[in-house]
This record gives structure tokens, sequence and C-alpha cells, in this order.
């Protein structure tokens, strides 16, 4: 059986592209990810359809989130609405089991990123790291 190696990217419908552009480039950098967009909805958004966003800094996000107005959601975690009604999911990088290769993250200057024991114990028990 094949297994996934990775998502090559999200398709997002939203009203215009240059406002989405705008908006996320404000919110974070994207850096070697790419998120498609298409312009106009042809359905209407949802509260259980979201993706997940793994990023370096979760704090720089929300703020990043709040000086470009965007509410965040209620809850415990970091999740938003775009105005087009995606629903994104953030999370750190160092509480996931999601990994970079040691010379991409050197190459993107996160190469001190340390995972959290949470996440350790999560690859450990799949075998991934020892």
């Amino acid at each position: 059986m094949p297994r996934l190696v990775g998502l090559n990217h999200v398709a997002l419908e939203v009203e215009s592209v240059d406002d989405a552009l705008e908006l996320y480039g404000r919110i974070i950098d994207i850096g070697d990810q790419f998120i498609a967009l298409s312009e106009g909805r042809t359905q209407p958004p949802d509260r259980h359809r979201h993706f997940g966003l793994v990023v370096d800094n979760k704090e720089a996000t929300r703020q990043a989130l709040e000086a470009a107005g965007v509410a965040i959601q209620p809850g415990r975690g970091l999740d938003f609405l775009d105005p087009w009604g995606n629903q994104f999911q953030v999370v750190d990088y160092r509480d996931v089991q999601f990994t970079k290769a040691p010379e991409i993250l050197r190459g993107m200057g996160l190469d001190r990123m340390a995972k959290s024991e949470r996440a350790l114990a999560e690859l450990r028990e799949k075998g991934l790291v020892s």
C-alpha cells in the first residue's frame, strides 16, 4: 500500500485572489508551501472543514492575525476564519509530529527548533525517532 509522503497544496475558494494574497501575506510567510486560490465561491463555508497550518511561532501568528483584524475563534487553540469562510487551525511546529528535513529547517533558519516532549513521544511511538 502506498504511504502518504506529504500534502502538495490546499485549494481554497475566495472572492478575490488579490485580496486573499494581501491578507494571507500580512499573516504568515508561506515559505516553500503554497495555497491554490480559486476566485468565486461554489459552496457555502461550513464549520467542519478546515486545514492546519504549522508555524514556527504560534504567538506571533496570533499577533499578526489580531493586527490584520482577523477574529480568532473561541477555544483553546488558534483557529480563525478568513473573510471568505475558510477555516484555518494553527499549530506550533514544536508540538506536532510533522517534521521537516534538517537541511530544510537550516535553510529556513529554524534548525534550533526542538520538538516538545509530547511530539517526540508520538514520533517514538511510531518508530520515527529514537
